[in-house]
C-alpha cells in the first residue's frame, strides 16, 4: 500500500530590497482578524495560480501587494513547510530576493502596513519562528541557494533541515 501523494500548496515569497540593499520591504500583518499571520512581519507573496510559473507568480504577488514591478530578482531557495497552514495543510514555497524594482511601493495593502525594515532590525520583529532560520540565507551573498524543510505542528516549528548550495 503506497502513501497518499504529497500535495502541498505551492507559493512564492519575495524579499524586496531597497536601493543600496540595506533595507527590505515587509508587510506588518495587522488588518484581518482571521489572518493566520496576524501581528507578524512577512515578505510579500502568496499562492501560485494555475497556469503560472513561479517567476510570473512572484511578480504578480509583488505587484498586487505593493504596486511595484520586479526588474531584477533571483531565486534564493525553497522551503517545504508540512503542517504550516491554518488547518495544518502543507505549503511549499519558492523564496526570492528582488534586487531592483520600478515604481513606488504602496504604504499599505489589504493585509497590513508596508514598511522598509533595516536588515539588522529583522531579529527584533515579531516573525514566524522558522523565519529566523532561513531569512539570513536570503540576504547572505555567500549562499548560492538553500533548500529546506521546516515542519510545523500546532503553529510551532518542530525541526529545521537545510541544504545550502
Amino acid at each position: 500500500m503506497s502513501a497518499a501523494p504529497y500535495t502541498p500548496i505551492v507559493a512564492t515569497l519575495a524579499y524586496v530590497m531597497a536601493p543600496g540593499g540595506r533595507e527590505v520591504l515587509m508587510v506588518h500583518r495587522t488588518k484581518r482578524g482571521d489572518d493566520h499571520h496576524m501581528g507578524k512581519y512577512n515578505g510579500l507573496g502568496g499562492k501560485l495560480e494555475p497556469g503560472e510559473d513561479v517567476v510570473t507568480g512572484v511578480k504578480r504577488e509583488v505587484w498586487e501587494e505593493a504596486g511595484i514591478t520586479c526588474d531584477s530578482l533571483q531565486l534564493r531557495g525553497t522551503i517545504n513547510w508540512p503542517g504550516f497552514g491554518k488547518q495544518g495543510e502543507a505549503w511549499f514555497g519558492f523564496i526570492f530576493r528582488v534586487d531592483r524594482f520600478s515604481g513606488a511601493p504602496h504604504r499599505e495593502n489589504d493585509e497590513g502596513v508596508l514598511e522598509w525594515v533595516a536588515l539588522e532590525r529583522i531579529p527584533e520583529l515579531p516573525l514566524w519562528e522558522g523565519d529566523r532560520h532561513f531569512m539570513p540565507l536570503v540576504f547572505d551573498a555567500a549562499v548560492n541557494q538553500f533548500h529546506g524543510v521546516m515542519p510545523y505542528e500546532g503553529g510551532r516549528l518542530t525541526r529545521w533541515d537545510v541544504t545550502v548550495l
